[in-house]
C-alpha cells in the first residue's frame, strides 16, 4: 500500500495502480488497496472531477462496481464510501451521492474532502445553510486550500450571507491569486455588495489572466456600468460576444448600453439576437418592452 501511496502522490497512476493490485492479491481483505485501484484508475483514464462532470463514463461506472462490493465487506469502510460519494458526483448522481457522503462525514468528520463533498450535495439539494456548515468545517480544516475558501463563499453566497462570502473569497484570493475564476468570483460578490471600486481590481485581473473568457470580460463590462462608464462597459461586452456569439446576457447588456446611450436601433438588434438564443428570458422580453417605450417616447 505504501509504494501504491507515493506512486500516486508523484502522479505516476500506472505504477499506483499496480502497487494497489499487488496489495490485493496479498491482502484481499483490505479494503484499503481497492480503493486505491478505484482512484488510479480514475486518475490513469483522466476521468474529470466534479459534478456531472462524466456522465455514462464506463471507468467510473466500473469503479462504482468494484466499490460496492468493498462496501458489501466492510460497510463502515470511510474511505471508501467517500470514493462512492465522489464517484456518483462525476456520473451526476447527485441525490444518491448523498447517504455515502453523509456516512463518511459520520464515521470521519475531520476528513475535509468528505465535509467538503457532503457539502456540495447539500448545496446542489438545497439545504444551504447545511451546506454552509459542512463547508465551513471543511475550509476550517485545511484553511490553506484555497478550493475550500472558494467553495465556502459560494455557499455564503447562495444562503444569502454576502459579507461573510467576501471575506471567504478574499482568503480563496489571497491563497491563490492566479486563479481567475476566484477573481471573478470576489469581484461579482464586491459588485452584488456595491463596492464598485473593490470589485473593479478584481475583475481586472481575472481578464489579464484569462483573456479568452467571455464571461470575465463580460463581468469586467458590467463593472464599468456600475462605475457609470458605458463606453469601456460596451466594449467589454462586444468582446465577451467575440468571443462567446451565444452568450445571451452579453447581447442583453450590450442591448441596456446601446439603449442608454440613445442607439435605439443597436439596442434592438443586440435584443433580437439574445431572443434568437432564448425566446423566454425575462430579461429580453424587459429590454425590448423598453426599448419600444424609449421608441414611442413614453417617460
Amino acid at each position: 500500500m505504501h509504494q501504491g501511496d507515493e506512486a500516486f502522490a508523484r502522479e505516476d497512476w500506472s505504477a499506483a495502480l499496480a502497487a494497489y493490485q499487488a496489495a490485493a492479491k496479498l491482502d484481499p481483505q483490505n479494503p484499503a488497496a481497492p480503493v486505491g485501484m478505484v482512484r488510479a484508475d480514475l486518475a490513469s483514464h483522466g476521468v474529470p472531477e466534479g459534478v456531472n462532470s462524466a456522465p455514462g463514463d464506463a471507468t467510473a461506472t466500473k469503479s462504482l462496481e468494484l466499490l460496492q462490493l468493498v462496501l458489501q465487506h466492510s460497510p463502515d469502510y470511510e474511505p471508501a464510501l467517500l470514493e462512492v460519494g465522489r464517484t456518483l458526483l462525476i456520473v451526476g448522481h447527485i441525490t444518491e451521492a448523498r447517504e455515502p457522503l453523509e456516512r463518511a462525514v459520520r464515521l470521519e468528520p475531520t476528513d475535509p474532502e468528505a465535509q467538503s463533498s457532503f457539502g456540495i450535495v447539500l448545496l446542489l439539494t438545497g439545504e444551504k445553510e447545511s451546506a454552509v456548515e459542512a463547508l465551513r468545517a471543511a475550509a476550517k480544516l485545511e484553511p490553506e486550500d484555497a478550493s475550500r475558501q472558494a467553495n465556502l463563499a459560494t455557499a455564503e453566497l447562495q444562503a444569502g450571507q454576502l459579507a461573510n462570502a467576501i471575506v471567504s473569497y478574499k482568503r480563496a484570493a489571497k491563497l491563490m491569486p492566479d486563479d481567475p475564476a476566484i477573481r471573478t468570483s470576489l469581484g461579482t460578490a464586491l459588485l452584488q455588495a456595491g463596492d464598485v471600486g473593490s470589485a473593479l481590481p478584481e475583475l481586472e485581473a481575472a481578464v489579464k489572466l484569462e483573456p479568452a473568457r467571455a464571461t470575465a470580460h463580460n463581468n469586467l463590462g458590467y463593472g464599468y456600468q456600475a462605475e457609470g462608464d458605458l463606453d469601456r462597459a460596451l466594449g467589454e461586452y462586444r468582446k465577451a460576444t467575440e468571443l462567446d456569439e451565444a452568450l445571451g446576457s452579453g447581447w442583453i447588456n450590450i442591448g441596456v448600453v446601446l439603449g442608454k446611450k440613445g442607439d435605439l436601433a443597436g439596442a434592438r438588434k443586440a435584443a433580437e439576437r439574445a431572443k434568437k438564443l432564448d425566446p423566454e428570458d425575462p430579461r429580453v422580453v424587459d429590454l425590448l418592452r423598453e426599448i419600444d417605450e424609449l421608441a414611442s417616447g413614453k417617460p
